[in-house]
């Protein structure tokens, strides 16, 4: 069966909303078992579920609100921002209770109606665990002042 690029990207906006609303059950609709994120690096649904967890942990309030999205063929762009307050254990990081906003960037590959593969996902590193505290950046020495 055909998807159309509207569908696909009705998928994705159902999954940013699952991961917005912790309901981790209802990936099993729209991600397929073994899919894969490269950039958080697992292998499958149980496993990306397991980072989902973790992530929702250490940001209880965690969300993302798309920005942009944009389809083609069988893949789906989104920029979303992305925030969310450092409340709980995060990648062993203690809480420090900061906001944190970033800009990211994902694409999303979609097979038969399930998401089969995260491509990439850009945002500034640097900037987050700054957000957080964790790392003091000033810029590369050309920036600072």
């Amino acid at each position: 069966m055909f998807y159309s690029l509207e569908e696909n990207k009705a998928i994705v906006r159902k999954v940013v909303e699952a991961l917005n609303n912790g309901d981790l059950a209802l990936l099993d609709e729209f991600v397929a078992p073994d899919f894969i994120d490269h950039a958080h690096r697992t292998r499958n649904l149980e496993e990306y579920k397991q980072y989902i967890i973790m992530v929702r942990k250490g940001f209880p309030d965690y969300n993302e609100t798309i920005e942009d999205i944009i389809a083609e063929g069988d893949k789906v762009w989104v920029r979303y921002k992305f925030t969310g307050t450092h409340k709980g254990e995060y990648r062993r990081l203690a809480p420090t209770g900061k906001k944190v906003t970033f800009t990211a960037v994902a694409v999303w590959r979609i097979v038969e109606g399930k998401i089969v593969e995260k491509e990439s996902a850009l945002y500034n590193v640097l900037d987050f665990y700054k957000q957080l505290g964790v790392i003091e950046y000033k810029g590369f020495p050309d920036e600072v002042k």
